[in-house]
């Protein structure tokens, strides 16, 4: 029972931040620092989602294949490489080093 609980807990939170959003007044949306802040939001948040799962596992800091693969796609993104050779280096790094190192 505690799961349809979580399920319905988090279908109104979800309800709730939807309509709040719609009765933001377009005056404050409209607002040059909101619009900086919107469009620099969702790279954040993706940028710590990607160090939380590259660096961490159960809550302790790692250092591990994950780690290599990622610092592989920031070198090819350094040497601006299409995104298809960024994502083909991270995966061979990670694969090379997991093999590797067992």
């Amino acid at each position: 029972m505690n799961v349809w609980i979580a399920i319905g807990v988090t279908a109104v939170a979800c309800y709730a931040v939807k309509l709040a959003g719609l009765l933001v007044p377009a005056g404050v949306l409209e607002r040059p620092r909101v619009q900086r802040l919107a469009a620099l939001l969702p790279v954040a948040l993706l940028a710590a989602l990607t160090a939380q799962q590259t660096f961490s596992t159960g809550g302790a800091l790692v250092l591990d294949a994950k780690a290599a693969g990622v610092a592989a796609a920031a070198i090819a993104l350094i040497l601006r490489a299409p995104f298809l050779v960024v994502v083909a280096a991270a995966v061979l790094v990670t694969a090379g080093v997991r093999a590797l190192g067992g």
